[in-house]
C-alpha cells in the first residue's frame, strides 16, 4: 500500500534552519506534486508549499524566502528547507501527494503521518 513518511522535525532556536524530509513508498513521486502542509496549534491547517509532477513550485506568503523545495528522484523523496524561523512557525508539518498538478488539501490523495516543528529559545 502506497504511503509517505515525514521525518526532520525538531526543537529549534528562533532564527535557525530545519530540514523536512518526504519519502514515498509503493509509488513514484515523479507522477505526483507534493504539497507540504502545517497545522499549528489552535489553527487549521494550511499549505505552505508544493511542488508539482513538472517540477513548479508554489510558496505560501509567510514562507517566500524562507523555504526552498527540493526533489531527489533517485530516492523518491521531497525536502522542505526552512530557514529564519519564528514561533508561529511551530506545528507539526505533513507531505501530502496527489496526481500531476498542485491544489486544495482536500485533493491530495497519499499524507503522512506528520513531523513535530517546535520553534522557542
Amino acid at each position: 500500500q502506497a504511503y509517505l513518511v515525514e521525518s526532520g522535525g525538531d526543537l529549534v532556536q528562533p532564527g535557525g534552519s530545519l530540514t523536512l524530509s518526504c519519502a514515498a513508498s509503493e509509488f513514484s513521486l515523479s507522477d505526483f506534486a507534493v504539497g507540504w502542509f502545517r497545522q499549528a496549534p489552535g489553527k487549521e491547517r494550511e499549505r505552505i508549499a508544493c511542488i508539482s509532477a513538472y517540477g513548479r513550485t508554489y510558496y505560501a506568503d509567510s514562507m517566500q524566502g524562507r523555504s526552498t523545495l527540493s526533489i531527489d528522484n533517485a530516492r523518491n523523496a521531497v525536502y522542505l528547507r526552512l530557514s529564519s524561523l519564528n514561533t508561529e512557525d511551530t506545528g507539526v508539518y505533513y507531505c501530502a501527494a496527489r496526481r500531476r498538478l498542485c491544489g486544495q488539501a482536500e485533493t491530495f490523495v497519499y499524507w503522512g503521518q506528520g513531523t513535530q516543528v517546535n520553534i522557542s529559545s
